[in-house]
Protein backbone atom coordinates (compact mmCIF):
# COMPACT_ATOMS: atom_id res chain seq x y z
CA UNK A 1 0.00 0.00 0.00
CA UNK A 2 1.35 3.42 -0.93
CA UNK A 3 2.13 6.05 1.70
CA UNK A 4 -0.80 8.18 0.48
CA UNK A 5 -3.29 5.31 0.87
CA UNK A 6 -1.85 4.43 4.28
CA UNK A 7 -2.40 8.03 5.35
CA UNK A 8 -5.99 7.97 4.06
CA UNK A 9 -6.63 4.66 5.83
CA UNK A 10 -5.37 6.07 9.12
CA UNK A 11 -7.52 9.20 8.79
CA UNK A 12 -10.61 7.12 7.97
CA UNK A 13 -10.03 4.86 10.97
CA UNK A 14 -9.65 7.87 13.26
CA UNK A 15 -12.62 9.85 11.92
CA UNK A 16 -15.04 6.96 11.42
CA UNK A 17 -14.13 4.90 14.48
CA UNK A 18 -16.85 2.39 15.31
CA UNK A 19 -18.71 2.90 12.02
CA UNK A 20 -16.41 0.95 9.68
CA UNK A 21 -17.50 -2.58 8.81
CA UNK A 22 -14.78 -3.27 6.22
CA UNK A 23 -11.87 -1.13 5.07
CA UNK A 24 -9.80 -2.91 2.45
CA UNK A 25 -7.49 -2.21 -0.46
CA UNK A 26 -9.01 -3.30 -3.78
CA UNK A 27 -7.86 -2.37 -7.28
CA UNK A 28 -5.36 0.15 -5.89
CA UNK A 29 -8.14 2.06 -4.07
CA UNK A 30 -9.50 1.85 -0.57
CA UNK A 31 -12.97 0.34 -0.27
CA UNK A 32 -15.06 1.26 2.73
CA UNK A 33 -18.14 -0.71 3.72
CA UNK A 34 -20.57 0.81 6.22
CA UNK A 35 -23.97 -0.05 7.67
CA UNK A 36 -27.12 1.52 6.27
CA UNK A 37 -27.79 3.17 9.63
CA UNK A 38 -24.44 5.01 9.41
CA UNK A 39 -24.67 5.89 5.70
CA UNK A 40 -25.81 9.49 6.03
CA UNK A 41 -23.48 10.44 8.90
CA UNK A 42 -20.44 8.80 7.30
CA UNK A 43 -21.06 10.45 3.93
CA UNK A 44 -21.42 13.80 5.68
CA UNK A 45 -18.11 13.27 7.50
CA UNK A 46 -16.39 12.29 4.26
CA UNK A 47 -17.25 15.62 2.64
CA UNK A 48 -17.13 17.92 5.70
CA UNK A 49 -13.99 16.71 7.49
CA UNK A 50 -11.06 18.78 6.15
CA UNK A 51 -8.62 15.91 6.75
CA UNK A 52 -10.69 13.78 4.30
CA UNK A 53 -12.22 16.40 1.98
CA UNK A 54 -14.13 14.28 -0.53
CA UNK A 55 -15.74 17.21 -2.32
CA UNK A 56 -16.67 15.27 -5.47
CA UNK A 57 -19.04 12.37 -5.96
CA UNK A 58 -17.82 10.79 -9.19
CA UNK A 59 -20.33 7.95 -9.40
CA UNK A 60 -23.09 6.25 -7.46
CA UNK A 61 -24.78 3.06 -8.59
CA UNK A 62 -26.95 0.21 -7.39
CA UNK A 63 -25.83 -3.43 -7.30
CA UNK A 64 -27.93 -6.58 -7.00
CA UNK A 65 -25.94 -9.21 -5.06
CA UNK A 66 -28.64 -11.90 -5.21
CA UNK A 67 -26.42 -14.35 -7.10
CA UNK A 68 -23.71 -13.90 -4.45
CA UNK A 69 -25.94 -14.66 -1.47
CA UNK A 70 -24.48 -18.15 -1.21
CA UNK A 71 -21.17 -16.48 -0.29
CA UNK A 72 -22.50 -15.37 3.09
CA UNK A 73 -24.15 -12.09 2.09
CA UNK A 74 -27.41 -11.44 3.90
CA UNK A 75 -28.63 -8.31 2.11
CA UNK A 76 -29.32 -8.25 -1.60
CA UNK A 77 -29.10 -4.60 -2.72
CA UNK A 78 -26.15 -2.27 -2.25
CA UNK A 79 -25.25 1.25 -3.24
CA UNK A 80 -21.65 1.91 -4.28
CA UNK A 81 -20.30 5.47 -4.40
CA UNK A 82 -16.95 6.64 -5.76
CA UNK A 83 -15.59 9.78 -4.12
CA UNK A 84 -12.69 12.05 -5.04
CA UNK A 85 -10.74 14.54 -2.98
CA UNK A 86 -9.03 17.12 -5.18
CA UNK A 87 -7.35 18.75 -2.19
CA UNK A 88 -5.65 15.50 -1.10
CA UNK A 89 -5.62 13.75 -4.51
CA UNK A 90 -7.16 10.49 -3.33
CA UNK A 91 -10.21 8.37 -4.07
CA UNK A 92 -12.50 6.22 -1.99
CA UNK A 93 -15.08 3.56 -2.83
CA UNK A 94 -17.98 3.38 -0.35
CA UNK A 95 -20.43 0.46 -0.28
CA UNK A 96 -23.61 0.22 1.77
CA UNK A 97 -26.19 -2.57 1.79
CA UNK A 98 -29.87 -1.67 2.14
CA UNK A 99 -31.38 -3.49 5.11
CA UNK A 100 -34.70 -4.56 3.55
CA UNK A 101 -34.57 -6.63 0.34
CA UNK A 102 -38.31 -6.21 -0.28
CA UNK A 103 -38.15 -2.42 -0.04
CA UNK A 104 -34.49 -1.34 -0.32
CA UNK A 105 -33.94 2.22 0.84
CA UNK A 106 -31.17 4.54 1.94
CA UNK A 107 -30.99 8.26 2.69
CA UNK A 108 -30.34 10.53 -0.28
CA UNK A 109 -26.98 12.31 -0.47
CA UNK A 110 -28.18 14.99 -2.92
CA UNK A 111 -27.90 17.60 -0.16
CA UNK A 112 -24.16 16.79 0.05
CA UNK A 113 -23.35 16.31 -3.65
CA UNK A 114 -25.78 17.63 -6.27
CA UNK A 115 -24.30 15.17 -8.77
CA UNK A 116 -26.05 12.38 -6.83
CA UNK A 117 -29.41 13.52 -8.24
CA UNK A 118 -29.39 11.58 -11.52
CA UNK A 119 -27.28 8.73 -10.11
CA UNK A 120 -29.86 8.07 -7.42
CA UNK A 121 -32.69 8.31 -9.94
CA UNK A 122 -30.90 5.75 -12.09
CA UNK A 123 -30.42 3.34 -9.15
CA UNK A 124 -34.10 3.78 -8.30
CA UNK A 125 -35.23 3.16 -11.88
CA UNK A 126 -33.01 0.16 -12.62
CA UNK A 127 -32.81 -1.53 -9.18
CA UNK A 128 -35.78 -0.15 -7.21
CA UNK A 129 -33.62 1.36 -4.46
CA UNK A 130 -35.50 4.24 -2.82
CA UNK A 131 -33.48 7.26 -1.69
CA UNK A 132 -35.37 8.92 1.14
CA UNK A 133 -35.22 12.71 0.99
CA UNK A 134 -34.60 12.87 -2.76
CA UNK A 135 -36.72 15.74 -4.09
CA UNK A 136 -37.46 14.26 -7.54
CA UNK A 137 -37.16 10.47 -7.33
CA UNK A 138 -38.74 9.22 -10.55
CA UNK A 139 -37.70 7.04 -13.47
CA UNK A 140 -34.93 8.41 -15.64
CA UNK A 141 -34.13 5.73 -18.26
CA UNK A 142 -37.27 3.65 -18.67
CA UNK A 143 -40.75 4.64 -19.80
CA UNK A 144 -43.21 6.03 -17.24
CA UNK A 145 -45.45 2.99 -17.64
CA UNK A 146 -42.58 0.53 -17.29
CA UNK A 147 -43.21 -2.28 -14.81
CA UNK A 148 -40.33 -3.54 -12.66
CA UNK A 149 -36.65 -2.75 -12.44
CA UNK A 150 -34.65 -4.12 -15.39
CA UNK A 151 -31.21 -4.57 -13.77
CA UNK A 152 -32.46 -6.80 -10.98
CA UNK A 153 -31.15 -10.32 -11.44
CA UNK A 154 -34.67 -11.78 -11.31
CA UNK A 155 -36.06 -9.48 -14.03
CA UNK A 156 -37.00 -11.53 -17.13
CA UNK A 157 -34.60 -11.04 -20.03
CA UNK A 158 -37.45 -10.26 -22.41
CA UNK A 159 -39.30 -8.00 -19.99
CA UNK A 160 -42.99 -8.28 -19.20
CA UNK A 161 -44.61 -6.19 -21.92
CA UNK A 162 -43.63 -4.58 -25.18
CA UNK A 163 -44.77 -1.25 -26.55
CA UNK A 164 -45.60 -0.62 -30.20
CA UNK A 165 -47.62 1.77 -32.32
CA UNK A 166 -50.85 0.25 -33.65
CA UNK A 167 -51.88 1.64 -37.06
CA UNK A 168 -55.54 0.61 -36.65
CA UNK A 169 -55.99 2.16 -33.21
CA UNK A 170 -53.63 5.04 -34.02
CA UNK A 171 -51.99 4.94 -30.60
CA UNK A 172 -49.24 3.25 -28.67
CA UNK A 173 -50.34 -0.04 -27.14
CA UNK A 174 -48.79 -2.40 -24.63
CA UNK A 175 -48.99 -6.14 -25.09
CA UNK A 176 -47.32 -9.22 -23.60
CA UNK A 177 -43.83 -9.91 -24.91
CA UNK A 178 -43.73 -12.05 -28.04
CA UNK A 179 -39.97 -12.56 -28.29
CA UNK A 180 -38.85 -16.16 -28.57
CA UNK A 181 -35.58 -16.68 -26.68
CA UNK A 182 -32.80 -18.05 -28.87
CA UNK A 183 -29.12 -18.78 -28.69
CA UNK A 184 -26.97 -16.15 -30.40
CA UNK A 185 -23.69 -17.94 -30.83
CA UNK A 186 -21.57 -16.56 -33.66
CA UNK A 187 -20.42 -18.97 -36.32
CA UNK A 188 -16.70 -19.04 -36.82
CA UNK A 189 -15.29 -20.17 -40.11
CA UNK A 190 -11.61 -20.93 -40.28
CA UNK A 191 -9.32 -22.44 -42.81
CA UNK A 192 -8.49 -26.10 -42.40
CA UNK A 193 -4.90 -25.36 -41.36
CA UNK A 194 -5.64 -22.32 -39.19
CA UNK A 195 -2.93 -21.77 -36.57
CA UNK A 196 -0.45 -24.21 -38.10
CA UNK A 197 3.13 -22.99 -38.51
CA UNK A 198 4.28 -22.47 -42.06
CA UNK A 199 7.86 -22.84 -43.20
Amino acid sequence: MSAKLSKLRQRLEERLAGRIQILALALNELSLEIAATDYESVMRDLIDAPELGFEQLIDLCGVDYSIYQDEGREQRFAVVAHLLSLAHNWRLRVRTFAEDDDFPRLPSVTSLWTSANWYEREAFDLFGIVFEGHEDLRRILTDYGFVGHPLRKDFPLEGHVEMRYDEKERRVIYQPVTITPRENAPRIRREANYGAKHD
